[in-house]
């Protein structure tokens, strides 16, 4: 309200400054929204929120219960900050930033809120970004060398608590906010600024419950989740996309239903807050739920995963890692599969290595929660380096498309394919031929590289509107929060455009041939049947599919009379020890806007003038009125 009353306050002391064309500019304002949308500008950006665990916060909030509003300033420029500030920064200056705030109090105190600068142009400039830990969730890892640095780019900022809002600029806005930065610094002895207004007020931080615990109990945040799609992770959306290439190139080979080994495909969500999502689906196979219905671990031979696989492209060659849990017949096996896989792509350029030896074990994967829990289970994990991660800008918003090479998805795709393939053939003699017919369609792979990892077209693509309608274009990878009860057949609206869309496709790729493919505006009637693509037309199409939701979400809560409990530490939950919970605080708006405000001392001196000229009219009309009186008498 305080920019509106300058703004009146203008038009009341110098209305003989408007130009005729801006009277006709301020006619057009005709109603209060056209006003507000004059006076301010509302910027795009991307928060940082407040997330919650047993031990207490870490990300960002408003400080209390009101919005912060402070002038625009750059960081390179800000040697002193003598007022409360919007601090607007380059990646390049990021954790410089940060280190001075956690060494200069005097600083610290008065970041009102950070500005975030983005551009392609900054992850050029940039040797690497990694706001994760040098051994991400090193607390749960099978192995005692957790202070190994499979990251070694990491600063582990994303980790610290802040009490001020943090948003990441869009580029347009970038562009918007160095422009008033600029316009401040050249008119700093002016009476007006231009600030930015910060609405980032989190519930937790207005009832002041700081743990997982006390807001869940108040009902001020909700669990980190979501659902895994069963058919490994929120692993490295290269090693995704590797595994949808490889789902559909197996889907066109005959015969698979008379192999030796079931083969199943699972992603999971979650997995970078606590592995989420493996840690529960191997909970609902020890419960034998209806989400994991016909599953059993001890019948798990071996768990293949596909990692990080997307910068695995050096001089023209392939290079992939095989790091493996140990050695055992089941992994020797799957070493010699890959190896047949890949001589069956001699003409690719792929190259496999097994992982250094000096290597305290396995990387940062979904494999570790199922080492955790049974320390004999066999693994591969195929990445795109060796010693420490290629990738860096792991965890952080650059690592985007332009980070990787799709023709290593490809190549990782291809050979996984046709490894699993040798594999659950156990022993069969097969044929190069047969081998050599299954092929990855490069096509699918670069339309799921627009939809899964950009904003144009991004879920609008052609394949992700053929199974869903997606609630937005930009994808997002963030696991979120869980909503309502959780469940294998959830409610859709509760589940991401992303899960829905992998639900969809691997239901779709992995079901058996009917005849008579009928459509399902109710439920499907036969056994086994699912109901495919039905948000697109309202009617989908039934199918034969083993596909299945599976709720990803901490071990050691539980929802019960509608509300989420935290559960004491269980002795058959081996990482449940180390589980830290996680939640994110409930909010009402998240918004960012600039203006323009007048400074006080001129609210002031304009007041003063005001109250001056209506002091010095009142004299003037008395004496007037005494002038007047006296010559009317005279005459």
């Amino acid at each position: 309200m305080a920019a509106k009353h300058v703004y009146v306050l203008l038009w009341f002391i110098a209305p003989f400054v408007l130009s005729f064309s801006a009277s006709e500019e301020l006619n057009a304002l005709e109603s209060v929204p056209d006003l507000e949308k004059s006076m301010y500008v509302v910027i795009d950006g991307y928060p940082c929120v407040r997330l919650l665990n047993l031990s207490g916060e870490i990300g960002c909030s408003n400080p209390g219960r009101d919005k912060v509003v402070a002038p625009i300033v750059r960081f390179k420029n800000a040697d002193e900050l003598v007022q409360l500030s919007a601090i607007l920064v380059s990646l390049n200056d990021f954790e410089n930033f940060f280190l001075r705030v956690s060494n200069d109090s005097n600083f610290a105190k008065n970041v009102g809120g950070v500005l975030v600068e983005s551009g392609t142009e900054i992850q050029n400039e940039l040797k690497g970004f990694s706001p994760a830990e040098k051994f991400p969730q090193a607390k749960f890892a099978p192995y005692r060398g957790i202070n190994y640095e499979w990251n070694p780019i990491g600063s582990g900022i994303m980790w610290n608590t802040y009490n001020f809002p943090i948003f990441l600029l869009s580029q347009s806005s970038t562009l918007t906010l160095q422009e008033l930065a600029v316009k401040n610094e050249k008119s700093k002895k002016a009476y007006n600024a231009k600030v930015a207004e910060f609405d980032l007020v989190m519930q937790t931080t207005k009832a002041g419950t700081h743990d997982s615990e006390s807001c869940l109990k108040e009902e001020t945040c909700l669990p980190l989740g979501g659902y895994s799609v069963c058919l490994g992770a929120d692993s490295p959306i290269s090693g995704l996309i590797s595994l949808l290439a490889a789902v559909d190139a197996l889907s066109h080979v005959d015969g698979l239903d008379d192999l030796n080994k079931q083969l199943v495909f699972v992603v999971f969500t979650g997995e970078a807050w606590g592995y989420l999502g493996s840690r529960r689906f191997l909970l609902e196979l020890d419960r034998h739920s209806d989400a994991v219905y016909g599953l059993n671990n001890t019948l798990i031979d071996m768990v293949v995963e596909i990692g990080s696989v997307g910068k695995g492209f050096s001089q023209g060659v392939k290079n992939l890692f095989a790091h493996t849990t140990g050695v055992s017949s089941a992994t020797n096996k799957t070493l010699t599969a890959l190896q047949r896989a890949r001589d069956s792509l001699q003409s690719e350029g792929i190259k496999i290595s097994t992982a250094n030896a000096s290597n305290p074990g396995i990387p940062p994967s979904s494999l570790m929660a199922f080492l955790r829990k049974n320390s004999q289970t066999s693994g591969v994990v195929l990445e795109d380096f060796d010693t420490v991660f290629t990738n860096k800008f792991y965890h952080s918003h650059l690592d985007d498309l332009s980070n990787i090479n799709s023709s290593a998805i490809v190549a990782a795709a291809s050979l996984v394919a046709r490894t699993l393939y040798v594999l659950a053939s156990d022993g069969k003699d097969l044929s190069t031929s047969a081998l050599s017919a299954i092929n990855i369609n490069a096509s699918l792979v670069e339309e799921l590289l627009g939809c899964l990892l950009n904003c144009e077209p991004g879920l609008s693509c052609g394949l992700v509107k053929h199974y869903i309608s997606p609630t937005s274009t930009c994808p997002s990878h963030y696991v979120g929060v869980l909503l309502g009860e959780p469940t294998f057949t959830p409610y859709a609206g509760y589940v991401g455009d992303v899960p829905r869309f992998l639900w969809n496709f691997l239901a779709d790729k992995t079901s058996i041939p009917t005849e008579n493919a009928t459509s399902c505006p109710k439920n499907c009637s036969n056994t086994g049947e699912l109901c495919i693509k039905a948000e697109t037309d309202g009617k989908g199409v039934c199918v034969v599919s083993t596909t299945r939701y599976v709720p990803a979400y901490s071990t050691r809560l539980k929802f019960e009379s509608e509300t989420w409990k935290v559960l004491p530490i269980n002795s058959t939950d081996p990482m449940g020890l180390a589980d830290p919970v996680w939640t994110e605080s409930n909010w009402g708006v998240i918004a960012l806007r600039v203006y323009t405000v007048q400074d006080a001392a001129y609210d002031r001196l304009i007041l003063l003038g005001g109250f001056s000229i209506t002091v010095l009219a009142y004299f003037g009309i008395v004496i007037t009125r005494a002038c007047i009186a006296k010559a009317l008498k005279q005459d």
